[in-house]
């Protein structure tokens, strides 16, 4: 089965999980949709899996770090990583239609954007293992050296909004210090994942050494969570769920990274280039609907270019139209589901009995045919609202932006720093020494200044406060995977 032939569960075929090298259906043989978000119609059917499908999984992955796998080198693990991407791309235009399908997303974003950095993510840590480097010391009659050795079994717990971006970003390191990994995608979005495992086993991957379990949070999550062989957990998702992970997971002494949501502040001075910043915050907002934990959803700007920006910025917003995510031309898709959509639409609501003004969108789309049916939700901005207001503090994970003006650079800063979150911001200014100033004062682990989610994927990549814990990218992430141990040899 190849990742093209996936497309063919528009007919109501089944995705199975993979486990030991073999496609195989949930041991309580129980089923789950898979719906295509913009006509709400069935995709697929995916294993509602369970503790003993997990246990199954592990069972795989400790028989293959005891094996072949366990005993492979940096450069053969880098090999496999390798031709995984190779893979991925010669097939880009098969996954970036599987992940629009699923996720709802304009196919041109899936395209450029999701599809390349899962390919990328592969390369990147098949060469970073490559050429790593440990540590050495010397004493006056003592050598000191630093081994980095698998650390076991990880479960990799991934969201719905980049499937196989962020499954990718979590795989490739831990296989490349010789973990063996147990993934569970979102149960929303399945298919990439699945086909990624196709991938696994048509080049003879090691069996064992990526398995892949579909189902729901509180079963297969939480079993995950809970196994004590599985020696670290690293998951992207929402702060109350990462709450309970930590909860399990922190007594049993696993390794553990969380990397948890956001509520992102844009913070706009007036001496910024005004044309590009425009251009730059709207991507910021709205990109993927605004279903980015790293999207600007609280857009500060200085008060004497507010209304000057906020007319350019709802002009260009307004060049967003909502439409059906297989169209090449569409530039904003549906939303993951109607469930979720529904709960965008009571924040816009919110908003309105917060005192807020809705200057742009607020409402569902008005489209024709099988997309009527869609989570669709227009890109809705707001003004008025007070910096403390919920809609400005707590995370929506959908197309919608509150705007706030400030008259100095300290209050800009104060309000960017009164939420609960601390994971990306942004800076738009001119003024290098003002750049940096800003950007050490706000609370977060990303600051991106005149620009929005450029990546190098060596830099640490997380949040602070309740946006998470840890970080991965680079020599982080194969710290993270690793064990690092010292030895000390008397000379």
């Amino acid at each position: 089965m190849s990742p093209l032939s996936l497309l063919k569960h528009a007919s109501g075929e089944c995705v199975p999980n993979f486990v030991g090298g073999e496609f195989v259906p949930a041991t309580g043989g129980e089923w789950l949709e898979d719906l295509d978000p913009a006509r709400d119609i069935e995709l697929a059917r995916i294993p509602r899996s369970n503790s003993s499908d997990v246990e199954a999984a592990v069972r795989a992955a400790e028989a293959a770090r005891r094996g072949s796998w366990g005993k492979s080198s940096n450069a053969e693990r880098a090999d496999l990583l390798d031709a995984v991407a190779g893979t991925i791309e010669s097939r880009l235009e098969e996954f970036a239609h599987l992940e629009s399908l699923d996720t709802g997303k304009p196919i041109s974003l899936a395209r450029s954007v999701d599809i390349p950095r899962a390919v990328a993510n592969f390369r990147f840590f098949a060469g970073a293992v490559r050429h790593q480097s440990t540590d050495c010391h010397s004493m006056q009659s003592a050598l000191n050296y630093t081994l980095r050795k698998p650390v076991g079994t990880f479960g990799l717990i991934t969201p719905w909004n980049l499937p196989l971006y962020l499954l990718s970003w979590k795989t490739a390191p831990a296989l490349a210090m010789g973990n063996c990994v147990v993934a569970k995608p979102s149960e929303l979005t399945p298919l990439t994942a699945s086909a990624l495992a196709e991938i696994f086993a048509e080049i003879d991957a090691p069996a064992g050494c990526f398995n892949l379990v579909h189902g729901l949070g509180a079963e297969v999550g939480q079993s995950i969570v809970e196994h004590p062989q599985i020696a670290g957990i690293s998951f992207t998702g929402g702060t109350s769920t990462g709450k309970q992970v930590a909860a399990t997971a922190a007594p049993m002494f696993k390794k553990l990274s969380l990397e948890l949501g956001g509520k992102n502040p844009t913070i706009v001075f007036a001496d910024c280039d005004f044309d590009e910043t425009i251009e730059g915050v709207t991507r910021a907002s709205f990109a993927n609907q605004g279903q980015v934990c790293l999207c600007g959803s609280r857009l500060l700007i200085e008060r004497s270019i507010y209304d000057r920006f906020v007319s350019a910025f709802v002009e260009r917003v307004g060049a967003l139209h909502p439409g059906d995510p297989q169209d090449d031309k569409t530039n904003f898709g549906a939303l993951i589901s109607t469930g979720h959509r529904d709960k965008v639409e009571g924040y816009a609501q919110l908003a309105i009995e917060e005192g807020g003004e809705v200057l742009l969108g607020g409402k569902r789309p008005e489209l024709t045919g099988d997309l009527a049916a869609g989570a669709f939700y227009s890109p809705t901005v707001i003004a008025g609202l007070s910096p403390d207001s919920r809609c400005a503090t707590e995370e929506i994970f959908g197309p919608i932006v509150t705007l706030h003006p400030f008259d100095t650079e300290a209050e800009a800063i104060e309000i960017a720093n009164g939420v609960r979150y601390g994971l990306a911001a942004s800076v738009w200014t001119k003024d290098l020494k003002r750049a940096h100033r800003v950007s050490s004062e706000v609370e977060s682990g990303m600051v991106w200044v005149n620009t929005w989610l450029l990546r190098d994927l060596r830099v640490p990549f997380g949040g602070m406060k309740d946006s998470g814990v840890g970080r991965e990218g680079g020599r982080h992430s194969l710290e993270f995977f690793s064990e690092s141990r010292n030895i000390c040899i008397q000379l």
